[in-house]
């Protein structure tokens, strides 16, 4: 007994730390397609974790034999958690994407940690790919997931899915119901067309209705078991909120989560100024709505956009508090609270994080056949300087660059774009304000020249489907894996030209060789720290860095 409860503590203590390590991971956007520009549905996700190897998935569609098994291994670790019962067809899926252009995200939001079920089998990385094999559109993805984790139990800590194909977009909410209660609970809100909504890392359903599935899905005991617990007192099942009841706001839940949310809306919502006590943690009770109609219609191209914020032009922004460096740098190495004097503090935690393993915005486009219409625009590391890459969901292979076994977290891979983003993006870190706009002309010109090819790739393709739907197919694949090496030949070349003029903290300029000479040097420039930077180093103690000169001394300046 004594040992039982030993480790039933042990397990508290995990939860708790897997909770608050994951709890401010990932960021989700939702576009419905009367809010796009071009009528597409839009999902994107940013899988931000510091151990997370980006590359790009893909199981290719497949037929079992009746009584098939399908082993079942958790995302997150590769730890066996059993078997379930393997279905006669699998669809393609290319990332997060199958070809029925159904795509599914996640942010982890955690909840309640004595609603934890280890014996569960389904995790909710094995959800989404599961689902992603089994589903032809979104509703028939959500009950995919919530009919696997009633019969075979769900092993995550509470989490939000974002689920679209080419006329809807759902959020999904769920909890398991801990140890001896196989199953979760859940709620499903479409999001109205024209609108757009948000998650990153807190439960955002609140009240919802009850008598609406056209719009609205939830668990039969999602509210009663609630009040089991004693989570849920109110009179009315009317006046339930699954957020409240599964997974109560926090002071962290509202500044490293909800402003996120709040960031990405901003960019396209002119009206969210006035939650910007809500995104602070200064006033839980200026709920942020669920979703925000857009000022106007999006493009795929302001969306990647939204993936790309660092709080800029707000109270909030990482390029102006003193962690940022003389080089406006608005990146903060981890741990993301620390403590000064038994006081707790915080760094912010935005979009686009340095920790990202992979990202996405994927579009569903109705107007296309399947294959064709939906894009997997992928890309790897951190969402402000890595270049958003069509990939056409009915492609039937990806890019060696992206190809899973093409190195790992521990194994450098010279032919990875993982691996080549990050040598960018971290040389960006050291001196930011002068290396990423030399990033992000680039990063546009590829995604700009992208955006085009797709145009005229979508009409050759479409008429190749007519005649012959496999030529079509080579053809969507063999242009998504050549854009793939484009960008990561073209990330080579950025690599070696950013290094050779900023290193050593200097910018170096070519100069042409006359005729009479055998080399010359280049121009240098050395713009040190900036003049508010040097005012800080010398603020506390001017005499230990003044110059000060010696008796009989002459100037040599």
């Amino acid at each position: 007994m004594i040992k039982k409860m030993v480790l039933r503590s042990l397990l508290i203590v995990f939860i708790s730390v897997l909770a608050f390590s994951t709890v401010n991971a990932c960021t989700n956007f939702l576009i419905t397609k009367g809010a796009s520009a071009d009528g597409s549905c839009m999902i994107t996700y940013a899988a931000d974790s510091h151990v997370l190897y980006g590359e790009l998935y893909f199981w290719p569609a497949a037929d079992y034999a009746e009584g098939a098994m399908l082993d079942v291994y958790e995302w997150d670790t590769g730890k066996y958690l059993g078997k379930i019962k393997q279905v006669p067809h699998t669809y393609s899926v290319v990332g997060n994407m199958n070809e029925f252009q159904v795509s599914i995200g996640e942010t982890t939001y955690g909840g309640r940690e004595e609603l934890y079920d280890p014996a569960g089998i389904m995790d909710y990385g094995s959800l989404i790919y599961i689902a992603l094999q089994r589903s032809k559109t979104a509703r028939e993805a959500i009950k995919v997931m919530t009919d696997l984790v009633a019969e075979y139990g769900y092993c995550s800590s509470g989490e939000s899915f974002s689920i679209a194909d080419a006329n809807e977009v759902w959020i999904l909410e769920m909890i398991s119901k801990g140890e001896g209660n196989k199953g979760a609970v859940w709620v499903a809100r479409r999001i109205p067309d024209g609108y757009i909504s948000g998650h990153a890392n807190q439960a955002r359903i609140t009240q919802f209705p009850l008598d609406d599935p056209e719009n609205c899905l939830y668990a039969k005991d999602v509210i009663s078991f609630a009040r089991e617990k004693g989570y849920y007192t109110g009179k009315k099942d009317k006046d339930f909120s699954f957020v409240d009841a599964y997974a109560p706001l926090s002071f962290g839940g509202l500044r490293f989560c909800e402003a996120r949310v709040w960031a990405g809306f901003r960019k396209v919502y002119s009206q969210m100024d006035k939650y910007q006590d809500y995104a602070t943690g200064a006033n839980p009770h200026n709920r942020m709505p669920l979703w925000v109609k857009p000022d106007k219609k999006v493009t795929v191209q302001d969306v990647m956009g939204m993936m790309r914020d660092h709080f800029e032009g707000t109270v909030l922004d990482m390029t102006k508090d003193v962690g940022a460096g003389p080089f406006q740098n608005p990146y903060r190495w981890r741990p993301l609270t620390f403590e000064v004097d038994s006081v707790e503090y915080c760094n912010e935690r935005a979009i686009s994080t340095q920790q990202t393993g992979f990202s996405f915005v994927a579009q569903s486009r109705g107007n296309l056949p399947a294959p064709i219409g939906g894009i997997l625009w992928f890309g790897v590391d951190d969402a402000s300087s890595t270049v958003y890459t069509p990939m056409y969901c009915g492609m039937t292979k990806v890019p060696h660059c992206f190809a899973e076994g093409n190195g790992a977290m521990m194994k450098y891979s010279s032919t990875s774009a993982f691996w080549i983003f990050n040598q960018v993006s971290n040389f960006a870190y050291t001196q930011y304000n002068v290396i990423q706009p030399e990033i992000e002309k680039v990063q546009q010109e590829l995604e700009n020249e992208y955006v085009k090819y797709v145009a005229g790739v979508d009409v050759a393709a479409n008429e190749l489907y007519k005649k012959d739907k496999k030529l079509a197919i080579d053809f969507i694949t063999d242009f998504s894996v050549n854009q793939g090496q484009n960008t990561f030949n073209r990330w080579q070349e950025l690599y070696t030209y950013l290094f050779v003029k900023y290193m050593d903290g200097n910018i170096k300029t070519d100069k042409p060789v006359p005729s009479n000479y055998k080399y010359v040097t280049p121009d240098v420039k050395q713009p040190g720290y900036g003049t508010d930077w040097y005012r800080k180093i010398i603020q506390k103690d001017k005499d230990h860095f003044k110059v000060k000169k010696l008796e009989g001394e002459q100037s040599s300046h």
